[in-house]
């Protein structure tokens, strides 16, 4: 792959000029005709002009016009450079244009900053970066550490921190990673990794490939893994019976601590969490969930509040106005908030908050008013779906285009929905049950942008308004809602390949108007009405087991919200406030922990299973 990159006439004379200018003066080169100067490198040498590559580099510029150079000097030896590094400069020097390839893009960088010839840098780097995979962002990460681009280290980094697990598995420079490197990457708060045994596996993998000079590494290597974070039996039975932990006295004594550790979380459950310790620090997750807006006591509430599936905790932000069944959807760093009712009005009005800015702005409105509406995002498109404008519910729907900023409609939909739910699968929009103004809908239809249609498809197992939908396990899942007589708990999930529905496990409680998202392997319900009061309640089916789990409650209780997942990145302390790991904890531990006794005892009796 190659990549050109113009800068016109680089930061040469011509600068400004027109095509015709460059073209000439790159004419003349080729021709030797008015060249006064000659460069040499690894045996070739090329014609040129004085003052082209002075207004390309600054070395060029001090090399032929410093205080201590001679004017009439027209031949110079340019040591360190082969002869095509030097015939692509001199090309970016006329032309303004570069060719970066995977085989050049270092070598051509590193002469490129040699000879100050920044516009080639750049060009440089962008490829580089682009080209990041899991095979070759360590060495990138290391080759950025030599020479000064800090822009490629950082994305260099970030991109290792999220793959890691694969670089471990994948990737020939793991094997030459330095202990130093191994150490940095395991520490981070950043790392994403499911699992810490994952970690534990890696660091033994690698010492596998070289025992008898990496062994040692261990008792550097082991207090970065959160090891209080590993499952007890694991902790016991792998990593401190393992022959690289054993025969290290301060990877033993740091088992044995974190086991104390592990005790006190499994007794206090996350309120054990201490974010000043790195064996018990939850890293920051990859990404987090955002439950916005709904209904709160007796009015709309504009509360915001962000889910760390990691830590299990829930971080306050400042709102922006109180909305109540809305629709909310993340896309290209902002989250889009649609439509809803205040209480008084019903809005057709979309507003979105830009992550990077911090702020809150008004886009084009949709071209209907819609409370209770259905929200997905499919190939950069967001899709707005049914919903009652404040006299009729809906079977129209639209499109939102960000790089326009327009709507325009698309086929209405077979049925009026209000309170139904949207996801979307394989390049089509599923939308599911909903109200439609006198009966509550067990109907579903998909959506396909090719051919501007929607299908019905098989129906659900039972009628589901104010229902949440959602994609997991790449299947379509159907979950809780009212039936027009009770609120549900039972889920239901659609295979398309066959078009049928079939049960899931029942959620504990029973709820309508919630909301759903995804986060990692785990499908998560928020809050809603359970046919008495609006809930704070949360909780997860995990995609491996197949069963419920309770988690974190929100910090009030609503329904009527909407959530959506946003990808994490450097700045997510902002969103979760999280204690600042680099401030130490004064707060006193009051949390039950085993006596070492306790624990070599309890060791011993796994052991003997």
């Amino acid at each position: 792959m190659e990549q050109s990159v113009g800068a016109g006439v680089g930061a040469g004379v011509g600068a400004g000029g027109c095509a015709g200018d460059c073209a000439t003066l790159e004419r003349l080169r080729q021709e030797g005709r008015l060249c006064d100067v000659e460069l040499s490198a690894g045996g070739a040498t090329f014609s040129a002009h004085k003052i082209i590559l002075c207004g390309c580099s600054s070395y060029f510029r001090q090399l032929f016009t410093g205080s201590w150079s001679d004017p009439m000097r027209s031949r110079y030896w340019i040591p360190g450079l082969s002869p095509e590094m030097l015939r692509l400069i001199l090309d970016f020097a006329y032309t303004g244009a570069v060719g970066v390839t995977a085989d050049n893009a270092e070598e051509l960088f590193v002469a490129a900053d040699q000879f100050s010839v920044m516009g080639v840098a750049r060009a440089c780097v962008a490829f580089m970066g682009s080209q990041l995979c899991p095979q070759n962002c360590l060495g990138m990460w290391r080759f950025s550490a030599y020479y000064p681009c800090p822009e490629l280290r950082q994305r260099a980094h970030s991109f290792l921190l999220r793959h890691f697990q694969q670089v471990g598995a994948e990737s020939p420079e793991f094997r030459t990673a330095a202990p130093q490197e191994l150490a940095e990457i395991i520490g981070s708060d950043q790392l994403n990794v499911q699992q810490e045994e994952a970690l534990f596996q890696l660091i033994v993998q690698w010492i596998k490939m070289e025992p008898e000079t990496r062994r040692d590494a261990i008792s550097n290597l082991l207090p970065k893994v959160r090891l209080a974070l590993m499952n007890t039996d694991y902790l016991l039975n792998t990593v401190q019976d393992h022959e690289y932990v054993a025969h290290s006295e301060p990877c033993q004594s740091l088992v044995t601590h974190a086991l104390r550790l592990r005790y006190g979380l499994d007794m206090n459950g996350p309120s054990a969490f201490d974010f000043h310790n790195p064996l018990t620090r939850p890293r920051l997750p990859y990404n987090i969930l955002f439950a916005i807006g709904g209904w709160s006591g007796r009015s709309p509430t504009s509360a915001i509040e962000v889910y760390d599936e990691r830590a299990d905790r829930w971080a306050e932000l400042e709102g922006h106005s109180p909305r109540a069944y809305h629709g909310a959807v993340f896309l290209g760093n902002f989250i889009y908030v649609l439509g809803g009712f205040d209480s008084a009005d019903y809005f057709n009005t979309v507003r979105r908050f830009s992550l990077a800015q911090r702020r809150w702005e008004e886009v084009s409105p949709m071209h209907t008013r819609r409370c209770y509406l259905s929200v997905a995002v499919l190939h950069g498109y967001i899709y707005a779906m049914g919903g009652f404008d404040g006299y009729v519910r809906l079977n129209t729907a639209e499109r939102y285009q960000p790089h326009t900023n327009q709507w325009s409609l698309i086929s209405t939909m077979h049925e009026q929905r209000s309170d139904a739910s949207a996801t979307v699968l394989h390049g089509k929009v599923y939308i599911c049950g909903g109200f439609n103004g006198n009966e509550c809908l067990p109907t579903a239809e998909v959506y396909s942008p090719d051919t501007n249609q929607w299908s019905l498809i098989a129906p659900m197992g039972s009628r589901r308004s104010g229902v949440g939908v959602v994609t997991f396990l790449e299947q379509i899942f159907a979950v809780g809602g009212f039936d027009g007589t009770e609120r549900l708990n039972s889920a239901e999930c659609y295979a398309p390949n066959t078009n049928t529905w079939s049960q899931a496990p029942p959620m504990f409680n029973t709820r309508s108007n919630f909301g759903i998202e995804v986060l990692a392997k785990r499908l998560f319900v928020l809050g809603g009405f359970n046919g008495a009061t609006t809930t704070c309640n949360a909780e997860y089916l995990d995609g491996d087991a197949n069963e419920w789990f309770d988690a974190a409650d929100m910090g009030i209780f609503r329904s009527a919200l909407s959530c959506c997942v946003v990808p994490g990145g450097p700045d997510v302390w902002d969103f979760l406030q999280r204690p600042d790991p680099q401030q130490p904890s004064h707060a006193p531990s009051s949390q039950a922990t085993p006596s070492d006794s306790t624990i070599q005892s309890e060791h011993s009796t796994r052991s003997s299973q």
